[in-house]
C-alpha cells in the first residue's frame, strides 16, 4: 500500500491461520445493541473466509440449551443487508435454563454432536460470565455426556477444549476495560437527536425539560449526552450529589435564565441516586423546579427509542473491527488460553481477559454500594474519568470573584473549512479559558479576519447553546497568515494577544507552520500556539482522528443505505458514489466499510484497468447469488482519468445483462448537518485539553513581565495517537507531511483496507501483527503526564 514502510519481514500474516476442519459458533444474548448485526457478520464472513464452518445460535443461550433448528450453518449470503439493521436478526433471549447444570449439560450436548469448540458471544457482562463458567465446566461436561452414552470417546476427545471470545454489546458502556461497548454510540446518536427536537420547543417556550434516559448502574449515556448538548445539570449514580443539591440546582438554573438563556435541560440517568442512596426521579425534580422556580417544566423519558434505530458508522466499524479480531483470537487459542474479550482502547483493537474485566466491573457496582464514588469513577476508566472532569469543568460557573487572575488574552479562530463540531469546541475552549482565568478572543473569519482585526472579547454566555450546531460560528477562511505576518503581528500587538488556539484543518496545520518558522523576524509571534485538527476529511498529520469526520461519516452511511434500499425490488443494481476528502481516502475507506462497499477507489492504494476489470467480474459472479445490490465508493481525487463518469461508464458497459449502474456525487451534504455525539464529545475535550496546555505554556514562558515562547515545543499540534491525546511539535510533523497532496505519509486506517476487502469476499492480505496479544486489565496508575490522557 502507498505509504506503507516495506516491513515484511517483522509482520505476521493471518494467511497462516488456517480455519479448515474448525466450526465456529456466534451468539447475540442479554440486551440487544445497535451494531450487533454488523458483528455477527463480519463473525460469519470473516470465518468462511479463513476455511471454517460458521454456525448461527438463535436466540442466544435459549437456543443453544434448545438446539434443532436454532443452531444453523451461515452462509456468505445469509448475512448479506445485515450491516444496517439495529437490534439482532439472529435474536436475544435471557434464558434461565442455562443458569442450571442440567441447561449447560443440554447446550453442550447440542454443540458437541456439531463439533462446534469455538465460541464467540455477544452481549453484556451477564452473558460472558455465562460463557466462562461453561468454559470450565466443558471437559466434566463432557465426562458426563459420556457416562450417560450421548456421545463416545472419540467425541469426547475430538471436542475436548471449548475456546470463548466475548465481545461486549452494550448500550450502557458498562463494561470495564473497553472504551466504548457495541450500541453506546448509536443510544447516544437517538438520545441527542430527540434533545436537539426538544430544544427548538423548549426555547420557543422558555421551558424547562427533563430528560431520562438509559444506565440502571452506569451514568456514561447520561454523562456523555450532558456533555454533548451542554445540559444544566445531569444527575448519575457515580456522582451523587451532595446534600442541599436542590438549592444550588435551582440558583443554576435561575442564573442561566437570567443569563438570557431561554431553557434549561436537566438530564438523569434511570439509576440516579442521592448521597443516602436514594433514587433521584424526573418526577421528583420536576416537581422541585415547579415549586422552587416556577418555570414550565416538562418530563420525556426515552426509554427503549435508545435501544433502536440503526446502528451509527462508529459501531458499525467498531463492530466489524472487533468481529474481524474475535476470529483471529479463535484460530490462535490453545487449551490453555482464557476465555477473552475483544475491545476497543482508544483507537487500538485489544484483547482481555474475560473474567478480568468481569471483575473489575462488579468491583464498580460494589463500589458505588459501599458510597465510594471516587473510587467507582475510577474503577470506571479513563474514559469515563475524562468525561467526568471535563463536564465540571464546563457547567459550573464560577463568580467572578473565584476566577485567577491570569491577566493573559487568549485567541480562538477556525481555519479551513467548516467542519461539524468546530463549535462546540469553540465553546469548550472559550469556557475552560474563562475558567482558567484568561480573557477570551473570538477571531472571525480565519487568518483573514486576523490581519483584518475582526477580534472581539468573547465571553461565558456567548457560547451557550454551541455544541449542537453545524459549521463555524466564528466564520472560517482557508486564507493562509504567509503573507500577512506584518498585519497578523500588529494585531495580536494592538490586542495584546498572549496566546492562540486555532482549531481547522490542513490550512490551520500550514498556517501554524508558517507562524512558528516567522517567530525569529516577529517577537509578536513569539506566544503559544496550539492547534486542534478538525476537518471532514482526516488529513492532519499527527492525528488519528479529525473533528468533523465522524459527522461526515454517518451522512456516508446514511446516504448509502438510502441509495441501497432504493433499489430493493428492483433488477440488480450497482451504485457508484464519490465521496469528499480531497487525496485523503480516509472517508471513503472507512464509509466504505460501515455501508458495506464491494470496492472503494482511492488514491493512496494505486489501481490501473486490470483492477477495474477484475472489480466488474467480481460484482458479476456477486450478482448470480441472491445478493442483488453492488456499492461501489470513489474516493474525489482517486485518479484524474478514472473519473467517477469514466468508473460508471466503464461498469454499465462492462454489466450489460447482468446489472445496471447509477452514480450520486455526494458532495457538501457531507460537511454540513448537526455534529455527531461524538464529534460534539471529541471536539469539546480536545479542545479543553489544548487550553489547558496553553495555560501551562503561559506560565511556564512568562519572563520578566511578558509572555515570550519561541522554542519548537510551543507551536504545537494536539492530535489522538493510538491511544492517547498528544501534544507534538508543528515543526517535527513536517517530514511526515506530503504537502503536495495534503495528506500524512503514514496513515494508519489503510490497515483497514484489508477487512474491507475481506468482508466484500476479496482473497488479500491482512497484517495481524498488531493484535494477538493478550493485555491485562490496568487498576491502579500513576498521575498522567501533561503530554497524555486517554479520549
Amino acid at each position: 500500500m502507498a505509504g506503507a514502510p516495506k516491513r515484511q519481514d517483522t509482520r505476521k500474516f493471518f494467511e497462516n491461520l488456517s480455519g479448515a476442519g474448525k466450526c465456529i459458533a456466534v451468539l447475540t444474548s442479554g440486551g440487544d445493541a445497535q451494531g450487533m448485526n454488523a458483528a455477527v457478520r463480519a463473525v460469519v464472513r470473516m470465518g468462511i473466509y479463513v476455511g471454517a464452518k460458521v454456525y448461527f445460535i438463535h436466540e442466544g443461550y435459549q437456543g443453544m440449551v434448545d438446539g434443532g433448528d436454532n443452531i444453523k450453518e451461515a452462509t456468505w449470503e445469509s448475512v448479506s443487508s445485515m450491516l444496517q439493521v439495529g437490534g439482532t436478526v439472529i435474536g436475544s433471549a435471557r434464558c434461565k435454563e442455562f443458569r442450571t447444570h442440567e441447561g449447560r449439560l443440554k447446550a453442550a450436548h447440542n454443540l458437541v454432536q456439531r463439533s462446534i469448540t469455538n465460541l464467540c458471544v455477544i452481549g453484556g457482562d451477564g452473558s460472558l460470565t455465562g460463557a466462562n463458567l461453561f468454559r470450565e465446566e466443558w471437559s466434566g461436561l463432557l465426562t458426563e455426556l459420556q457416562q450417560q452414552g450421548l456421545i463416545d470417546e472419540e467425541a469426547a476427545q475430538k471436542n475436548s477444549a471449548l475456546h470463548i471470545v466475548g465481545m461486549v454489546g452494550s448500550i450502557d458502556n458498562d463494561f470495564c476495560g473497553t472504551d466504548m461497548t457495541i450500541g453506546t454510540d448509536s443510544a447516544l446518536h437517538r438520545i441527542i437527536e430527540v434533545v436537539d427536537a426538544i430544544m427548538t420547543t423548549a426555547q420557543s417556550h422558555q421551558r424547562t425539560f427533563v430528560l431520562e434516559v438509559m444506565g440502571r448502574h452506569c451514568g456514561y449515556l447520561a454523562l456523555v449526552s450532558a456533555l454533548a448538548c451542554g445540559a444544566d445539570w445531569v444527575f448519575i449514580p457515580e456522582m451523587p450529589p451532595e446534600d442541599g443539591w436542590e438549592d444550588s440546582m435551582c440558583q443554576k438554573l435561575s442564573e442561566n435564565r437570567a443569563d438570557k438563556k431561554r431553557l434549561n435541560i436537566i438530564i438523569v440517568a434511570e439509576g440516579a441516586i442521592d448521597s443516602h442512596n436514594k433514587a433521584i426521579t424526573p418526577d421528583y425534580i420536576k416537581d422541585l423546579v415547579v415549586r422552587c422556580l416556577g418555570f414550565d417544566t416538562r418530563v420525556t423519558i426515552l426509554g427503549h427509542v435508545q435501544r433502536g434505530g440503526t446502528p451509527s458508522a462508529f459501531d458499525r466499524i467498531l463492530a466489524s473491527r472487533m468481529g474481524v479480531e474475535a476470529v483471529l483470537a479463535l484460530l490462535e487459542a490453545s487449551a490453555n488460553t482464557p476465555a477473552c474479550v475483544v475491545s476497543l482502547v482508544g483507537n487500538q483493537a485489544v484483547r482481555l481477559p474475560l473474567m478480568e474485566c468481569v471483575q473489575m466491573t462488579q468491583e464498580v457496582q460494589k463500589a458505588m454500594d459501599e458510597k465510594k464514588f471516587e473510587e467507582a469513577v475510577r474503577l470506571r476508566g479513563r474514559s469515563f474519568e475524562n468525561n467526568l472532569s471535563t463536564y465540571r469543568l464546563l457547567s459550573y460557573r464560577k463568580a467572578d470573584s473565584e476566577l485567577p487572575n491570569s491577566s493573559f488574552n487568549v485567541a480562538v479562530l477556525n481555519v479551513g473549512a467548516p467542519a461539524a463540531g468546530m463549535n462546540a469546541a469553540v465553546r469548550s475552549a472559550v469556557r475552560v479559558g474563562i475558567t482558567e482565568g484568561h480573557k477570551m478572543f473570538a477571531v472571525n473569519d480565519g487568518f483573514e479576519g486576523f490581519y483584518k482585526g475582526q477580534i472581539k472579547e468573547i465571553k461565558w454566555g456567548d457560547v451557550g447553546g454551541w455544541t449542537g450546531q453545524g459549521g463555524s460560528l466564528l466564520g472560517t477562511k482557508r486564507t493562509l497568515p504567509g503573507k500577512h505576518l506584518d498585519k497578523i503581528a500588529e494585531q495580536i500587538r494592538i490586542h495584546n494577544i498572549n496566546a492562540l488556539l486555532v482549531i481547522g484543518g490542513f490550512e490551520a496545520y500550514v498556517g501554524l507552520l508558517e507562524l512558528s518558522a516567522a517567530r525569529d523576524k516577529y517577537t509578536e509571534l513569539c506566544v503559544p500556539m496550539v492547534m486542534v485538527p478538525a476537518t471532514v476529511s482526516n488529513n492532519i498529520p499527527g492525528s488519528d482522528l479529525s473533528i468533523g469526520s465522524d459527522t461526515a461519516l454517518n451522512a456516508i452511511t446514511d446516504t448509502c443505505d438510502r441509495i441501497k434500499q432504493s433499489a430493493s425490488g428492483t433488477k440488480r443494481r450497482v451504485f457508484i458514489i464519490e465521496t469528499m476528502g480531497g487525496y485523503c481516502g480516509y472517508l471513503a475507506t472507512v464509509g466504505g466499510l460501515a455501508a458495506g462497499a464491494d470496492t472503494v477507489y482511492i488514491y493512496e492504494e494505486a489501481f490501473d484497468i486490470r483492477d477495474l476489470q477484475a472489480n466488474v467480474e467480481h460484482l458479476t459472479q456477486k450478482m448470480k447469488t441472491s445478493i442483488q445490490r453492488g456499492l461501489v465508493l470513489r474516493n474525489e481525487n482517486c485518479n484524474e482519468n478514472f473519473t467517477t463518469d469514466f468508473i460508471y461508464q466503464l461498469y454499465s458497459e462492462e454489466g450489460r445483462g447482468t446489472f445496471d449502474c447509477r452514480k450520486n456525487i455526494l458532495g457538501h451534504m457531507q460537511q454540513g448537518g448537526a455534529p455527531s455525539p461524538f464529534d460534539r464529545n471529541f471536539g469539546t475535550k480536545v479542545a479543553a485539553k489544548a487550553m489547558q496546555w496553553i495555560t501551562r505554556t503561559l506560565k511556564d514562558s512568562y519572563k520578566g513581565g511578558r509572555v515570550f515562547a519561541n522554542s519548537e515545543d510551543t507551536a504545537c499540534l494536539l492530535g489522538m495517537r493510538r491511544r492517547a491525546l498528544v501534544f507534538q511539535p508543528v515543526s517535527q510533523l513536517r517530514d511526515e507531511t506530503d504537502f503536495v497532496h495534503r495528506i500524512p505519509k503514514e496513515q494508519w486506517w489503510l490497515k483497514l483496507r484489508p477487512l474491507m476487502k475481506i468482508l466484500a469476499k476479496y482473497k488479500t492480505s491482512y497484517d495481524v501483527s498488531d493484535s494477538g496479544q493478550l493485555e491485562h486489565v490496568t487498576r491502579f496508575r500513576a498521575k498522567e503526564s501533561n503530554t497524555t490522557a486517554t479520549i
